[in-house]
Parts: structure tokens; sequence; C-alpha cells
């Protein structure tokens, strides 16, 4: 997976297109991401221990990971990833770099 919790993503396709967020959970079977404040659904809830109230609650659903795009602050849009492997001495790491500018991530 590219995009992973705490980034910031681009919605391209559906209801909430053109709005951007920060990923609260990626699921890598599902191929699907959480975003904070895209696909709010509302789920009831009965009293609990925990919940004393009950109620209706505001909840973020899923979207398939193909509907978003990473965020790129110095783009302001969004953009493709790609990987890089980069040494440092005898050690290897892989970095996600920004396609259009070549910078990290």
């Amino acid at each position: 997976m590219r995009i992973k919790k705490g980034d910031t993503v681009y919605v391209r396709t559906g209801q909430y297109k053109g709005k951007t967020g920060k990923v609260l959970h990626v699921d890598e079977k599902k191929h699907r991401v959480v975003v904070e404040g895209i696909n709010m659904h509302k789920k009831h809830q009965r009293p609990t221990q925990k919940n004393q109230q009950g109620g209706i609650l505001t909840l973020e659903g899923s979207i398939h990971i193909s509907n978003v795009a990473l965020y790129s602050s110095s783009l302001s849009g969004p953009t493709k990833i790609s990987t890089k492997v980069i040494t440092e001495g005898d050690k290897k790491r892989r970095v996600r770099v920004c396609r259009r500018t070549g910078e990290e991530i």
C-alpha cells in the first residue's frame, strides 16, 4: 500500500470529490481507507456501560483506496507516488517519492 495512516489524501471521485482529509485507518486486505470527515454515516447505539446515554453517533465510513490520491502541500493538489531505494552506507531503505517534484514524502 502506498497510502499510510496519517497521510493527507485528496478524494478523486464520489460525493466528497475535491475534499482532503487525514487517513485514520488503512485496511490492506479490503483495499479501503477511512478518511477523517469523509463518507460520514450515522449509527444508532444502545446505552451501554461505557456510553450510558446511547444515541445516534456520526462515524466515518471507508472508501476504496483507488478513489483517493496523496495530497502534496507543495503542489497544493494530488500527486502520484513512486518508491526509491536509498543506500546509506551498508543499509538500504525504501522511500516514497512524489513523481512530479521528486521530493521525499
